[in-house]
């Protein structure tokens, strides 16, 4: 979808209020929209659409506190990313 925005003007915003049950998440990111727009439609009393801005191309979700979680990853050693790119090449696995 061209929406007049570059890349550096998409964003995506998670707020909260640690006084409030839900959560605000407003993206441009299309992943994100499809997979938030998925579990609206499944969960509907977990998650819904607030605004959906067809114009600029964001959507604008509110989650139930609890259900919307952030994984932190360590990042790879230089052995561990070796070890996992000769795993991939040896079972036909190709890199970017």
């Amino acid at each position: 979808m061209k929406t007049g925005l570059t890349k550096t003007q998409k964003t995506t915003e998670i707020w909260f209020y640690e006084k409030e049950p839900t959560i605000h998440v407003h993206t441009h990111n299309t992943d994100l929209k499809k997979r938030l727009s998925a579990y609206t439609e499944k969960f509907q009393t977990e998650c819904r659409l607030l605004d959906n801005d067809y114009e600029f191309g964001c959507m604008e979700f509110e989650i139930a506190k609890g259900r919307l979680s952030f994984r932190l990853t360590e990042p790879y050693s230089d052995e561990c990313r070796q070890m996992a790119s000769e795993h991939a090449k040896k079972n036909g696995l190709k890199g970017k």
